[in-house]
């Protein structure tokens, strides 16, 4: 239970930062309308579809580092770590690539003309970020499967502390700067992430304690792809989910600006305690590919159910406070009544999600840790785009429940896939316990 929390605290600490970008960005333009709020509700609803892959491929790195410094491989590592920094360059530079060419099919989408007149150069700005994000991706996660987590989670918090004033400077223009408005927050956010990544970069170089990941070595081909193998089914999933959640974006965005910046007020606080079963899952991937790779085979299932017992008590809070104080919360980042009637409806209907997501996200790094990456990328398929988002929009057109009802469908999706996962993972430890080789 220590070892876990020494990982899962840190983890949460470091993706909660990284979220802070896109919440900062919410409430530091909150006081512009509704309409610069939407723009960015429409950014980041495309924009994370492309992060998520993004760092559900190069999540496989803390695996394969977890398996090498379970088993004593200290050699192996600065190995894993050059080759997933190249593999950080390229995915990143196609990430941002990636989206950038998307922007032309936006007018298409039925989004409203006014909020996209306004938002390419943020457009910009998000997409750039990419590339920074990819390469401190790999440092974090070499750092975390090293038992050494608040190392990176400290290049994470030092994005957000230069993002902070910065993002308020270029918004409203402090000083000598201009103001900028939304293409304020976007250039504070690539400036941002930007140094973060070259402090990172410089510490890997200069400092004493990181001679042994540092030394040279080839790189590999093979090495990538193994990489690329074992986390595309990862990328994979995380895009099932977000673009699930995308699409569902999209389709509030029928229901007007208004609608979409309460989602995106919603979306930024349910975001940020969403960070807590995904930080745990991080957690317990790397603590089960650590013992796997020791051969400490009986230690499997007690770190997983100790993580989900963590991910319950906190999912269970959260799930309290988003129904009762919802409306309170939504009125912290915003003073529009429509704004925050809306936000305050979503709010209760993610309360009721809380506790299976956090099933859903325990489970799946349970089995991420051991390198069964492909079945719950299934899950997710099935879970968010046969059931979740068919249920969401009957909801909320036929059921009459508006916005709120396009998230209920995925209250459904989701218990759905806790049950299959848990099922999954008491398989696969039967089959290791009992000597059987896996399916």
């Amino acid at each position: 239970m220590l070892a876990l929390l020494a990982l899962a605290v840190p983890i949460v600490a470091g993706l909660g930062a990284s979220t802070l970008l896109g919440v900062t960005d919410s409430v530091m333009l909150a006081p512009l309308g509704a309409i610069p709020l939407a723009a960015v509700g429409i950014t980041n609803a495309v924009a994370i579809i492309l992060y998520a892959a993004i760092y559900g491929l190069l999540s496989a790195m803390s695996i394969h580092v977890g398996k090498a410094h379970g088993a004593r491989k200290g050699r192996r590592i600065p190995v894993i770590l050059r080759n997933g920094l190249v593999l950080g360059f390229i995915v990143g530079s196609c990430g941002a690539l990636l989206m950038l060419s998307l922007w032309p099919l936006l007018r298409f989408l039925g989004q409203p003309v006014e909020v996209l007149a306004m938002m390419f150069p943020y457009w910009l700005s998000i997409s750039v970020v990419m590339l920074p994000f990819s390469i401190l991706t790999v440092f974090k996660a070499t750092f975390e499967a090293v038992n050494r987590p608040w190392l990176g989670t400290s290049f994470a918090f030092l994005a957000v502390v230069i993002n902070v004033p910065l993002n308020y400077s270029l918004i409203w223009g402090i000083g000598p700067l201009p103001q900028l408005g939304l293409t304020g927050a976007g250039i504070a956010s690539l400036i941002a992430e930007s140094l973060a990544l070259m402090a990172a970069w410089v510490f890997w170089q200069r400092a004493n304690s990181m001679r042994r990941m540092r030394i040279r070595t080839a790189i590999s081909r093979a090495e990538i792809i193994a990489v690329v193998r074992e986390g595309a089914p990862l990328g994979l999933m995380y895009v099932a989910e977000t673009g699930a959640m995308a699409v569902a974006t999209l389709m509030i965005g029928t229901f007007g600006a208004v609608a979409l910046a309460g989602n995106q007020v919603a979306m930024s606080v349910g975001g940020l305690l969403y960070m807590v079963p995904l930080g745990i899952s991080g957690a317990v991937s790397i603590r089960v590919a650590q013992e796997s790779g020791a051969r400490h085979d009986g230690a499997l299932r007690p770190i997983t159910w100790a993580a989900l017992g963590l991910a319950m008590v906190w999912l269970t809070t959260a799930a309290l406070i988003l129904g009762l104080y919802g409306r309170n919360i939504a009125g912290m980042i915003t003073t529009d009544p429509e704004v925050i009637t809306v936000a305050a409806t979503i709010f209760f209907v993610f309360a009721f999600s809380q506790v299976m997501d956090g099933v859903q996200s325990t489970m799946t790094g349970a089995l991420r840790g051991l390198s069964d990456t492909g079945f719950p990328a299934m899950v997710s398929l099935a879970a968010y785009w046969a059931i979740g988002m068919p249920l969401g929009w009957l909801l909320a057109h036929q059921g009459g429940l508006g916005p709120a009802g396009i998230w209920a469908g995925f209250v459904i999706a989701l218990g759905f896939a806790a049950i299959v996962l848990v099922w999954r993972f008491l398989k696969q430890t039967s089959s290791i316990l009992e000597g059987v080789p896996n399916p």
